[in-house]
């Protein structure tokens, strides 16, 4: 996509606030965007207190490193619709409390509300997004839309047989990551920080991700698809939808891909990928993963 050469990285762990002191001060930067985290919710009820330290308590070591070092920079933190967890409202903003429901959750409200507190008591810019479930082709392979989107493309090929999933019923609110981008930029360009909802306003369940993937590909997803309760989470959260009135009226934001068409999109590129495999060509799933050392630089090469 033509980001890699433009940018340069630089070595840091959410763990180690040293680090992430270095990381400021070698970039000193205008902006800071904390999209970071163990983002699996299921691996989360298996490492809970992993879970706890990356999601939750290094936003904390973030905030003071900002703090200390320039609380002047705006600061992005990306809170998650799974802190409404199992809501008795039907429809979230950014008043509906929160009932996580998963230690993922808890640890992202964690994260959000040590936001909310460095906003109000030292004056940072400290703005949060709540963003719901924002997919594309580049969503890794553990989380449902893509493995049913990797799924679908493989049986339409003949390189699977089946696909199997744990709970067919939850719903979502689905959007498309680039246009949920817009929205987190458009945050901190505004007077004042704020918290926003970012979402399509729809839910739809994981089934109807399953049945529409399958219809793209001309295939009934009957005869391919199971269920199995390992896939399940020890504590469901079965329904997640968001209102995103009030971005609208203060960002100008407004989602532009449908539920159709977002499902379309990656189900084309995986199709596109295997494809590509199939001709003996390869593509870099983990050219991102291993960069260059000439792309990462540190206080001394500044």
């Amino acid at each position: 996509m033509g980001v890699y050469d433009k940018i340069n990285l630089i070595p840091a762990d959410l763990l180690d606030m040293g680090s992430l002191l270095e990381a400021l001060t070698v970039s000193d930067p205008d902006e800071v965007y904390n999209l970071a985290a163990a983002s699996f919710v299921s691996s989360a009820f298996e490492q809970p207190v992993g879970n706890a330290e990356i999601t939750g308590l290094a936003v904390t070591k973030f905030l003071e490193s900002i703090r200390h070092l320039n609380p002047n920079l705006k600061f992005y933190q990306a809170s998650s619709s799974e802190m409404f967890g199992n809501s008795k409202v039907r429809i979230q903003n950014e008043k509906t409390p929160f009932r996580p429901a998963s230690p993922y959750a808890i640890s992202k409200l964690n994260a959000h509300w040590i936001t909310d507190i460095y906003r109000e008591a030292y004056g940072i810019f400290a703005a949060t997004g709540i963003l719901f479930n924002h997919e594309s082709p580049l969503r890794g392979l553990e989380f449902v839309s893509r493995k049913i989107t990797n799924a679908v493309a493989e049986i339409s090929l003949g390189l699977k047989k089946e696909l199997t999933l744990g709970n067919l019923h939850a719903k979502r609110d689905w959007g498309y990551a680039p246009e949920y981008m817009e929205a987190v930029y458009l945050m901190l360009r505004q007077d004042k920080p704020n918290d926003f909802v970012i979402s399509t306003g729809e839910a739809h369940s994981v089934l109807e991700f399953v049945k529409l993937t399958f219809e793209l590909a001309g295939l009934n997803w009957k005869k391919y698809v199971k269920t199995d309760k390992r896939f399940y989470r020890p504590l469901e959260v079965d329904y997640l939808c968001g209102d995103y009135k009030k971005a609208k009226k203060a960002l100008g934001w407004a989602p532009k891909v449908t539920f159709e068409k977002l499902v379309k999109i990656m189900l084309d590129e995986d199709i596109r990928r295997w494809k590509m495999f199939l001709d003996g060509k390869s593509f870099p799933w983990d050219a991102p993963l291993y960069p260059s050392e000439s792309k990462i630089i540190t206080r001394n090469m500044k």
